[in-house]
């Protein structure tokens, strides 16, 4: 059985774009859909409020994947569109339930007037938690270069590369992504002076241009052998001084998703995403996948 494309579904306007931007996302992979919303069980006092009840909460619940399922089975008829109730807390629940798709979607709130994603506790609890690509979308984005469409001329997919230490399942990702939309694959990489440069060289033209030129040279050699076996994606390799995550905000302005990766850790205890992909996740103005990797 295939496994599906998953959303988490809480009836947010951000939940609902990500539900859409999935569904686009299933029909180019040729995958089912899975919409998730998790019951989490209300305190006494709540269940006690007038007009409140459990059968009022559990059917507002039930309501909201069943509405969004019949809507995205009219737009997308060839699709199949499936819903699970889960109950528990949602970070949790859904970092779980990531265990048995192919790719996880979910929205995030946009920060108005500035641009990006408000990530939210359980939006980042499930990204360091899932070892299955997670996707944050927020609402109100453009929708002329989502997957499923027929633009032409559509935005190109941004790859956050890590040059020192590549990682396939990251650069794979963005590969096949670009490949699905028939679409450019840029990728972007920001490198810093080695630390042991003495203070002062850094004003030195020359010795900036040689690094620059080094790191261009290291980036190509890590796309090289991806850009044959995509012969049909169209890479475009940027090796920028400077901080990364100042870079790949940049070049969101322009993309149809951003790529960065995360190193998996086992250790149950806090919050582990790394502070590119981390900044990454709250500024971009385009929707972020992020992959997890050993």
């Amino acid at each position: 059985m295939s496994r599906p494309v998953t959303v988490g579904l809480d009836g947010s306007r951000e939940s609902l774009a990500a539900a859409e931007w999935a569904a686009r996302e299933a029909e180019l992979r040729e995958l089912p859909l899975r919409l998730v919303n998790v019951w989490t069980p209300v305190p006494e006092r709540v269940v006690q409020a007038p007009l409140l009840g459990p059968e009022t909460l559990r059917h507002w619940s039930e309501r909201i994947p069943r509405d969004a399922a019949g809507a995205l089975r009219r737009r997308h008829p060839g699709l199949e569109v499936s819903i699970e109730q889960l109950v528990g807390r949602p970070g949790e629940t859904l970092a779980a339930a990531s265990k048995e798709c192919e790719l996880l979607v979910l929205g995030s709130r946009g920060l108005s007037g500035i641009g990006g994603f408000l990530v939210g506790s359980v939006a980042q609890a499930v990204v360091a938690r899932a070892e299955v690509p997670v996707v944050l979308v927020r609402a109100g984005q453009d929708t002329a270069d989502e997957p499923g469409t027929a633009a032409t001329g559509a935005r190109p997919v941004v790859l956050g590369l890590d040059a020192d230490s590549p990682h396939d399942a990251v650069i794979g990702f963005a590969f096949e992504e670009a490949a699905r939309r028939a679409t450019g694959l840029r990728v972007v990489h920001g490198w810093s002076l080695p630390p042991y440069y003495p203070y002062g060289l850094a004003n030195d033209p020359g010795m900036f241009a040689e690094l620059g030129r080094q790191d261009a040279v290291a980036v190509a050699g890590v796309v090289e052998p991806w850009k044959q076996k995509f012969p049909q994606v169209e890479v475009t390799e940027e090796s920028r001084g400077g901080s990364a995550a100042i870079h790949l905000v940049d070049a969101s302005r322009d993309a149809s998703l951003v790529v960065v990766g995360r190193r998996i850790r086992r250790n149950p205890f806090g919050i582990h995403i790394g502070s590119v992909t981390h900044a990454v996740l709250h500024h971009a103005s385009a929707p972020v996948a992020v992959v997890a990797h050993d």
